[in-house]
């Protein structure tokens, strides 16, 4: 919403009553016309403080001067005076209450100074004044998509589109807002329409998120990969990446992270999508180290550690780099669960394989820290189990396991060693019965892949937002 200076003409005689009468009315005019005209010269070459000053000398000699108080309105707020700026630009809808360019300045400060109602009711009366005005309907249309009331929103888009096809601005947010209200139709068709007009990477990436929605994935792809070519952003090469790596094509996702890490050295989020392709694609080794260097470079990221500890899972080599993240990572955040656990679960596999002595005692506090802070934290609890089962504390592991089967009933592991802890209890039938439960849950659960790609579409879906880097 920007602001509009409305009809600036040659001042009427009315507006002069306060002249003085050693001057004829006609000079007068002519004079103040002129000191007028150079305040809006000095407006618009920017020049706000000296625009000021002129017209702060001439609203006190016309007080009754529409132009003059709408003008100064616009300086004011230009300046961020907001106080000032509504105190004129209320002025001037009382001289002139059928502009409706003179509503729109004032709704566009009200909405500046929070006052949302009184914003609406302004703008809803510029456009009963002119029903037919771009300005108007766009203004209108734009303050409901700052408000997030896309629905309200989008008839006054639409108008303000169907007024002038080729206004880039509405009709990229209308497009975006039929695609978040769920009509891609429409949508793709405006896009289309505007891609003759200008022909543009975010367009491209646009369409290639309605082509996602529709679910045309090839489709989706080739128009990340066009914005990506014509604007080389991190954010471009994220989205192409991502929807490649979404859909599995890994090799091609594996080479577009490499190249957007080289170009973008400090994105965590691209240096997490380097990380995810390689595990996805089995080089475990790279991806702990694309995600170790992605904890480096934003060691607060809690969806980083989630995949650390995946790679981590089957390439234990680097275990003391892996540890060393985990720890900082816990230390950061000491009240959350998950840190703990991921610390307490990379000691202990990282001294596993060490084959030392384990402080089996720091894992445990760890876990039992985590199942305090999130009882719901299914995984461990059941890894607070499986550290008593291996130390053959089975009396102490059961009601872990079966916590951790209350938490998370889709946990098959937790069920088979529940059951083992039952045989080594004496408890068969019990233990049978978990055993059966198990070979159950292995047989309906969810694929390993498919959990793996419901991991990778809530990272990217959570960090489509994030701020872009410079290269």
């Amino acid at each position: 919403m920007t602001l509009k200076l409305g009809l600036i003409g040659v001042f009427s005689l009315v507006s002069f009553a306060l002249t003085p009468s050693v001057a004829s009315p006609g000079d007068a005019a002519q004079r103040l016309d002129r000191e007028f005209q150079e305040a809006v010269a000095e407006y618009d070459s920017g020049h706000f403080a000296e625009a000021a000053t002129q017209l702060e000398q001439l609203v006190r000699q016309v007080p009754d001067s529409f132009q003059v108080h709408e003008l100064l309105g616009m300086v004011y707020s230009a300046q961020s005076q907001d106080t000032k700026a509504i105190a004129h630009l209320e002025r001037a809808v009382e001289l002139n209450p059928t502009s409706a360019a003179a509503r729109t300045n004032l709704a566009t400060n009200l909405v500046r100074s929070g006052k949302l109602a009184l914003a609406e009711s302004e703008f809803q009366k510029a456009i009963e004044l002119d029903p037919r005005s771009y300005e108007s309907n766009h203004d209108l249309g734009e303050f409901y998509i700052a408000a997030g009331k896309l629905p309200q929103a989008l008839p006054y888009l639409a108008e303000a589109q169907r007024v002038n096809p080729a206004a880039y601005d509405n009709g990229y947010d209308l497009s975006l807002a039929y695609l978040e209200t769920g009509q891609a139709a429409p949508a793709k068709k405006l896009v289309h329409a505007l891609l003759k007009h200008k022909d543009t990477a975010e367009l491209h990436n646009l369409l290639a998120q309605i082509e996602e929605k529709d679910g045309n994935f090839v489709a989706a792809a080739t128009e990340y990969e066009t914005a990506a070519h014509m604007d080389p952003s991190e954010s471009n090469l994220f989205d192409w990446g991502s929807e490649l790596l979404l859909h599995r094509t890994l090799d091609p996702a594996v080479e577009v992270f490499q190249r957007a890490t080289e170009r973008y050295t400090k994105s965590p989020r691209l240096a997490i999508g380097l990380g995810m392709a390689f595990y996805s694609r089995g080089n475990y080794d790279e991806a702990v180290q694309s995600l170790l260097r992605a904890a480096d470079l934003n060691p607060s990221d809690p969806r980083c550690y989630l995949f650390l500890s995946r790679a981590y899972d089957s390439s234990p080599g680097q275990a003391e780099e892996v540890i060393q993240r985990f720890r900082r990572f816990a230390e950061l955040q000491p009240q959350n669960a998950r840190a703990l656990y991921y610390y307490a679960m990379s000691l202990w596999k990282g001294r596993r394989v060490e084959d030392s002595d384990q402080d089996l005692h720091q894992i445990e506090v760890l876990l039992k820290k985590a199942v305090v802070l999130d009882p719901s934290l299914g995984e461990a609890h059941q890894q607070l189990g499986n550290l008593y089962s291996d130390q053959k504390k089975y009396a102490q592991s059961i009601p872990q396991y079966l916590e951790a089967i209350q938490r998370s009933p889709d946990l098959p592991d937790a069920h088979y060693r529940l059951g083992q802890a039952y045989v080594h209890t004496g408890d068969k039938q019990h233990a049978q019965e978990q055993l059966e439960i198990y070979q159950r849950l292995r047989q309906q659960h969810m694929a390993e892949l498919d959990k793996q790609r419901a991991e990778i579409r809530q990272f990217v879906y959570s960090a489509k937002d994030a701020p872009s880097p410079k290269p």
